[in-house]
């Protein structure tokens, strides 16, 4: 019998925590030294996510070993109370933990490097994006190639062929991982280098924003190629004025908890204003925003982030509309032109892949009102390395 998502979701997010929170005491013990800025993770593995994800079996075992571990854990903690049972309740934990169906290790833990748990403290800000787009035209498309797809002019030369940084590959490592593989490099089979490490070149700052580009152009890449954001993209960090409740210069981090309709005017104007939503008008001229807009970007980190998340040239973007939900995640598009909001327009969407199928020929109103609903009633969530972000 497979579990639910929510049992599933809890255990990733409860052995995440306790991995953060062991390397966290380990830290405080002196036993985790700092490494790139953050506690080092010392040990040579970590627990695996990803066989929780796809084998229901083994997520089982897991749960059935905790619960176990807890039980007898408590055991030995009554015996300390109840001293004339208390090797008979030691007896019964150690038989407890003898018959407990534990989980292949092998399918329980993954390799790990020092920097596995680190986090990156750039925020997925439009700034950071766009030096970490300089970075890459620097030191990256000779080999990953303009498109990241891996056919730089120097690809043919490398021991192995660079993979796609369009697809998948960003999601399946954890941002640690990743930070780890561009500050040391690679290596393949026999110990031959597949990738040179650029720690000598680039600081660590560099490193982060080079990560949060690549993500922000992958999640164009997708939705251009596929017609979803298939794995969920948040909308990047934004410099904004707004002129109800939020005064002078913010970030768009302070809009969370609301529903937010970004605006790229077009020459047909911009749309009319809805109450469920916050609109954010993003132009590279302030005069197109019109006279009073609730909120404003205009900086040209901003329109270059949104062309990437979107996957189009700055030049097309007047007319795009995207709503970010309460949580912050990017999660329907509106292409210019397009009449009104339908759920066609739902285009990141939860344990969905690939463009929405419902058609719907309802009024604006309605149309909008459906996607709002059902925005809301799927939330999603991003998995990196398998760990809930």
């Amino acid at each position: 019998m497979a579990l639910s998502p929510e049992i599933v979701n809890g255990l990733l997010e409860g052995l995440q925590a306790a991995q953060q929170g062991l390397r966290s005491l380990l830290s405080w013990l002196g036993l985790a030294p700092e490494v790139y800025g953050q506690p080092a993770w010392p040990f040579a593995h970590r627990l695996s996510a990803e066989m929780l994800l796809v084998d229901a079996g083994h997520a089982r075992r897991v749960l059935t070993a905790l619960g176990a571990s807890v039980f007898a854990a408590g055991l030995v903690l009554w015996s300390f109370f109840w001293r004339r049972a208390r090797e008979r309740l030691w007896l019964l934990a150690v038989a407890v933990l003898v018959l407990t169906p534990w989980p292949d290790a092998n399918l329980l833990l993954t390799a790990a490097v020092p920097t596995s748990l680190h986090q990156s403290p750039s925020g997925f800000s439009a700034q950071g994006i766009v030096r970490g787009q300089a970075v890459y035209q620097q030191q990256c498309i000779r080999c990953h190639g303009t498109d990241g797809r891996g056919e730089g002019p120097d690809a043919a030369s490398l021991p192995m062929w660079p993979p796609s940084l369009n697809g998948a590959l960003l999601w399946k490592r954890l941002d640690g991982e990743l930070f780890w593989r561009v500050r040391e490099g690679m290596q393949g089979r026999g110990g031959v280098p597949t990738m040179p490490g650029f720690g000598h070149v680039l600081n660590d700052q560099e490193v982060w924003d080079v990560l949060d580009y690549l993500q922000a152009h992958a999640a164009g890449q997708m939705l251009r190629e596929s017609g979803a954001w298939e794995r969920p993209i948040r909308l990047p960090a934004l410099a904004v004025r707004c002129r109800r409740g939020l005064s002078g210069e913010h970030s768009t981090h302070d809009l969370l908890g609301q529903r937010v309709r970004v605006v790229l005017p077009s020459a047909a104007g911009l749309p009319e204003q809805d109450p469920r939503l916050v609109d954010l008008v993003a132009t590279a001229r302030p005069q197109d925003a019109g006279d009073d807009p609730e909120c404003l970007t205009d900086g040209p980190a901003s329109m270059a982030a949104l062309a990437l998340v979107l996957g189009v040239p700055q030049t097309e973007l007047p007319g795009y509309q995207m709503i970010v939900d309460r949580a912050g995640w990017l999660r329907a598009r509106g292409l210019p032109g397009a009449p009104a909001w339908s759920e066609d327009d739902l285009v990141c969407r939860s344990g969905v892949t690939g463009p929405a199928v419902t058609k719907t020929n309802a009024t604006p109103g309605e149309g909008l009102d459906a996607l709002v609903r059902r925005m809301d009633a799927e939330p999603v969530r991003l998995l990196r390395g398998g760990f809930p972000h």
